[in-house]
């Protein structure tokens, strides 16, 4: 069970992450890390332009200990990984890179450099004619990753570009290690801190550490003294660039998941004094992966497992005498007992620094109620799969910290309909700005759909969790059960209205639908939240709908921790479900009911299934689901319900028939702009954000609502 961030209560500025600390002669104010990401913000060239440097300057403002400047090519544009990859391969790239160290160390922060070369995971480069640089010719690729993608994914992922192999001899290695040492020279002169050697993730150093592709007999192979020759030949040549008082470390995998002969525990124990003794000042522990099987892309340097690595790097710290960095989704309070426990030295933060980069700087003034929750998404890694630039689902800001957020002119009085997840960001961000909001929402409660997403999906809680705290943090004034009619909202007087009313949810014209058996979403969500539904009234039993409504009476219906424990036992659904309708919103339904001891069938019309969610959650998701016996089926037609199960066409062009106690149709939803329309019809000035304009889930409501609020006054 992960850590909530917005549960975190108020703490000493003396806690374990405020310390300082030290990486060799680097004096660091506390042992928060902003972990190496590739965000793709660069100029195309490869050279650091205001996007890089604004979106750097928020974390130094945020109070980070350390920024590490992810993947900076030390070869570009051969091992390139991603399109707007930062360079340090040449000179010209360094007025770049100092304007970027005078811009963070202004703001108070300090930034290191990853120095990084691709190797065979290189596939961008490979997109530009470069070969792919290797240790030896690796084992064909085998496994379910492809399958996943939808096919506009994979054409944004593959670029149509069949990469060649470049397997390294002793003039090209020699080649290699002169390439690190004078990115590493560059750096130092260009002002950061310190540089990180990128030695993990199947890059090129890991790719000779491993022995599942170094299979090289000569003295650069064999054996783990020569497997890690190269990295060690790299790390001394650094440090004879830029001498003994800069700090300098390696990033090197703890293991290398479900890869046959891949790098083990064991191996990062034994290589990690190795690296200590050739002048490394300290040693990030990650993982890595077979990158054939999906799911593990979210096991090893972006886990979904809270703390994932926290054991291992315990165990190569034990072998060491310098400093470890941790890495791999250490929550606040994990991080805090790692560091008390010494299991590590310093903790690495990604994906929560994106979502909130001031995190250090809050937790530092006693404020972790106001740190942004990170909700593990994976929109921010997915962006990588589809070479798209960096952004986060909760905190539009990021990735685009160069532009103005905040309104030129903010409105007078401002009344949004909607209290769900864009409604209340609107709404916190125009309070904010000095507008006097009046938010009203129909329900006895603030979320709307996102109180559904939050019950099937835990970590959706948090950021429910946070957008009402802020919201009764602020000026707000909030009007539960109101129907916002045309009449009410013009009494107001308000000089914009804002509707965020959600979308509409329709059950489609499916032959049976109307069977008391067969719900929709909506439906479901009314009687395992207690809501008031006619549909419900009629579909379902009095025992369970009297239930419903004693728990929401009571208030337990609103502690969703406790309606996901309780339905453990107890929910008024059959043992066999057939969920109709196969993309986000189907597949995290299924995931909640197959928990719960269901027999879940998925079935969809769509070619894919999974359409909604991020690559890198749809690859966990999907597999997970196929682990515990969910039936799928995708690309199917024809689809009928009658009393006794649900009849399709298959793929094969063969009739299905799927038994099912109960049928849940996951599907239909549409915006609606009946009451925008309504409201103009009055003569109010009406702007539309949420799924109400077109489904866009939890990312499209926080983006529409914050470009909405950053766009008053700009005509």
């Amino acid at each position: 069970m992960a850590f909530a961030l917005n549960r975190t209560p108020a703490r000493a500025a003396r806690s374990a992450l405020l310390e300082p600390g030290h990486i060799g002669a680097l004096a660091l104010p506390n042992r928060i890390v902003l972990t190496a990401m590739g965000v793709s913000l660069a100029e195309p060239d490869g050279s650091v332009g205001e996007r890089l440097i604004a979106y750097h300057r928020a974390q130094a403002e945020g109070g980070a200990g350390l920024i590490v400047m992810g993947v900076t090519g030390v070869a570009w544009p051969v091992g390139a990984v991603q399109p707007r990859q930062s360079a340090i391969s040449d000179d010209r790239f360094v007025p770049g890179l100092m304007l970027l160290t005078r811009t963070v160390h202004d703001a108070g922060g300090r930034i290191a450099a990853q120095l990084h070369h691709g190797g065979l995971v290189a596939s961008h480069s490979a997109q530009d004619g470069h070969p792919l640089w290797a240790p030896a010719v690796p084992p064909p690729f085998a496994g379910d990753f492809p399958d996943y993608f939808l096919p506009e994914e994979m054409a944004a992922f593959a670029g149509g570009a069949v990469p060649e192999l470049k397997v390294l001899d002793e003039t090209d290695i020699a080649v290699v290690v002169a390439q690190f040492a004078a990115a590493a020279d560059r750096a130092k002169r260009a002002g950061f801190d310190g540089v990180e050697i990128h030695g993990g993730h199947g890059y090129l150093l890991s790719s000779f550490v491993s022995p599942a592709t170094n299979t090289r007999t000569d003295g650069y192979g064999g054996d783990l003294a020569g497997r890690a020759r190269l990295l060690v030949e790299v790390v001394r040549a650094v440090r004879a660039a830029v001498g003994a008082g800069f700090a300098m470390w390696v990033k090197i995998d703890a293991h290398e998941i479900g890869r046959a002969n891949g790098i083990a525990i064991e191996d990062a124990v034994a290589l990690a004094p190795m690296i200590e003794a050739a002048g490394a000042d300290a040693i990030t522990v990650t993982a890595y992966h077979d990158v054939g099987q999906g799911k593990l892309h979210s096991a090893s340097n972006i886990p979904h497992v809270p703390g994932a690595h926290l054991a291992l790097a315990a165990r190569i710290k034990a072998a060491v005498r310098i400093p470890v960095i941790a890495s791999g989704r250490i929550e606040i309070d994990r991080g805090e007992r790692a560091l008390a426990d010494g299991a590590c030295d310093f903790v690495a933060m990604g994906r929560k620094l994106l979502a909130d980069p001031a995190l250090p700087a809050k937790l530092a003034n006693g404020r972790g109620a106001d740190i942004r929750p990170c909700i593990y998404c994976y929109t921010c890694v997915s962006t990588a799969y589809l070479r798209e630039q960096v952004r986060c689902a909760v905190r539009p800001e990021t990735g685009y910290e160069d532009l103005d957020w905040t309104p030129v002119a903010a409105p007078g009085r401002v009344v949004i309909v909607g209290g769900g997840p864009a409604g209340m960001e609107a709404a916190r961000r125009l309070d904010a700005a000095g507008s006097r909001v009046v938010l009203i929402e129909r329900s006895d409660r603030l979320g709307g759909t996102l109180r559904f997403a939050a019950l099937a999906y835990e970590p959706n809680e948090r950021l429910l969790d946070w957008l009402r705290a802020q919201i009764a943090a602020s000026g707000v004034e909030v009007r539960l059960s109101t129907e916002a009619t045309p009449d009410l909202i013009a009494s107001l007087t308000p000089d914009r209205v804002v509707v965020a009313s959600g979308a509409v949810r329709d059950m489609p014209p499916i032959p049976g639908a109307e069977r008391d058996h067969v719900l929709s979403g909506d439906d479901l969500r009314a009687l395992l939240l207690g809501e008031r539904s006619e549909a419900v009234r009629r579909k379902v039993g009095l025992a369970a709908r009297v239930a419903a409504r004693i728990g929401a009476a009571t208030g337990a219906t609103a502690n969703l921790e406790l309606v996901r424990t309780a339905t453990r036992g107890w929910m008024p659904l059959g043992q066999r479900i057939v969920i109709v309708g196969g993309e986000l919103v189907g597949c995290e339904l299924a995931e909640f009911l197959v928990e719960r001891g269901r027999e879940v069938t998925i079935v969809g019309e769509a070619d894919k299934l999974g359409g909604g969610l991020l690559i890198v959650r749809r690859m966990r998701l999907l597999a997970e689901l196929r682990e515990h016996g969910v039936a799928m089926f995708a690309g199917v037609s024809g689809i009928a319900i009658d009393e006794e199960a649900v009849r399709f066409v298959d793929t094969h062009g063969t009739a299905q028939a799927i038994a099912a106690d109960h049928v849940i149709v996951a599907m239909g939803a549409r915006g609606d702009s009946t009451l925008a329309d309504a409201l103009r019809a009055h003569g109010l000035a009406v702007d539309e954000i949420g799924d109400g304009t077109g489904v866009g889930y939890i990312e499209g409501a926080m983006r529409g609502a914050a470009t909405l609020v950053a766009g008053y006054g700009r005509g």
